[in-house]
């Protein structure tokens, strides 16, 4: 019996022997990889499929978000109304995304429903009709709620940033407009819809307490299609990025907040030096306790909040560092950051800050796995990114060991003002 007179031991997260559960793989009739983390207590799960058919694949704006959006609004036999209402009888959520590279249709469900829902799921990827109707909603709404964001200087900068360090013609630097919108086709849509979902290349993840036929049935469903029947190559498209590197947008000129953005290119997850910049990101801004927050948050008063990151991209990638602060205090805020990045320069970071940084990550990374979906998650990343299992390990490997002066080398390499781009939208 558990005495609980006895304080726990406390123990180093950065002694933790973290391991990733293995996914079981299988293969449908029609080549679809069908990727499999069966664990959990309770009886849900988690069906994700997911397509080749992001924006990188359209040639007209706004179609792939458009298609994957619609496909739940109207197929041969049933209506939108009809089709949400299935779902919710069942108490799942079907949920649709799209991003640069993929688009995904999400399942979440109690498992002694997945019969019931399964055909209605391969309904849509087959006998999708974009209905004229429902497709002038959604461009109305979506209409509305552009308009809406646009006074918002955060939305603003979010959307400026990333055409200034990829270019307007980018998968990853354009945006929307409201002509966007108004050319916006049928027809469009269902030319895409036939590319990149009916024929298209998917790959299906699945995880959670599973029914023990779970593979016969999304055999019996998905494995007819004619999915996979071609190879898709995601578009190389080159990086146009603006020569200027130094923005101030008046958006609201009664605002009493701006938004700073600060950007850099930066190599994706195959770089060597990635997965040493996760712990130098860390230290710098990557979480509550990094040295932005410390002085433009807790020292100086700025903002309530500052973040860097890496951004989750597949081909190009870049550094950001993201906040809202008082406009008139914009500009401190960004010669704060060039004195935090020249300190991470000059001088090697502190044991106590590193090991703190150290134990923090191997902390997140524990918090990520715990359970059937945060590990499939983590899966799906390594697999679109055409990563392994070795990626996962060998991060573990640089988080405990990283030194330093390796930091401090990254810093000289990566952290010089000249190469960010400055963004103040108030």
């Amino acid at each position: 019996m558990l005495n609980r007179t006895i304080e726990p031991a406390i123990t180093d997260a950065v002694a933790f022997n973290l391991q990733l559960k293995p996914y079981e793989y299988y293969k449908l009739d029609n080549g679809v990889p069908v990727y499999v983390v069966d664990a959990g207590a309770q009886d849900v799960l988690m069906l994700e499929f997911v397509f080749d058919a992001g924006n990188n694949f359209e040639g007209k704006n706004i179609v792939a978000a458009t298609t994957n959006f619609m496909l739940k609004n109207g197929t041969k036999q049933k209506n939108a109304f009809a089709i949400n209402e299935h779902f919710e009888f069942y108490g799942a959520y079907l949920n649709r995304n799209c991003y640069n590279e993929t688009a995904t249709v999400t399942l979440h469900t109690l498992s002694k429903y997945l019969p019931e829902l399964l055909p209605v799921i391969a309904e849509l990827f087959s006998e999708c009709t974009f209905p004229e109707e429902e497709l002038n909603i959604y461009k109305q709404n979506q209409k509305q709620r552009l308009e809406v964001n646009l006074k918002k200087c955060d939305f603003v900068a979010n959307r400026l940033i990333d055409e200034y360090i990829y270019g307007l013609h980018h998968p990853y630097g354009k945006y929307t407009s409201t002509i966007d919108y108004d050319a916006l086709t049928r027809e469009d849509l269902e030319s895409f819809y036939k590319a990149y979902y009916l024929q298209g290349n998917c790959k299906i993840f699945i995880a959670g307490k599973l029914p023990s036929n779970i593979f016969e049935a999304l055999n019996t469903y998905f494995g007819s299609l004619p999915f996979n029947q071609k190879t898709i190559q995601p578009v190389a498209h080159s990086i146009e990025a603006s020569i200027e590197k130094k923005f101030e947008i008046i958006n609201d000129a009664n605002g009493v907040q701006g938004s700073v953005r600060m950007a850099r290119h930066f190599p994706n997850r195959h770089h060597p030096d990635f997965p040493k910049v996760q712990v130098l990101n860390n230290i710098f801004g990557g979480f509550f306790g990094s040295r932005l927050m410390a002085n433009i948050r807790e020292d100086k008063g700025y903002t309530y909040g500052i973040y860097s990151y890496l951004q989750n991209h597949v081909q190009q990638s870049a550094w950001m560092i993201s906040t809202e602060a008082g406009r008139d205090v914009c500009k401190a805020t960004i010669e704060e950051v060039y004195k935090e990045m020249k300190l991470l320069q000059e001088e090697p970071v502190d044991t106590d800050e590193l090991h703190l940084v150290k134990n923090y990550m191997m902390g997140s990374i524990l918090a990520d796995l715990d359970g059937p979906f945060q590990i499939m998650n983590r899966w799906k990343t390594y697999v679109l990114n055409n990563l392994n299992e070795d990626y996962f390990y060998n991060s573990l490997q640089v988080i405990k060991t990283v030194t330093a002066e390796e930091l401090q080398l990254l810093a000289k390499k990566y952290l010089n003002p000249e190469d960010f781009y400055e963004l103040v939208v108030i």
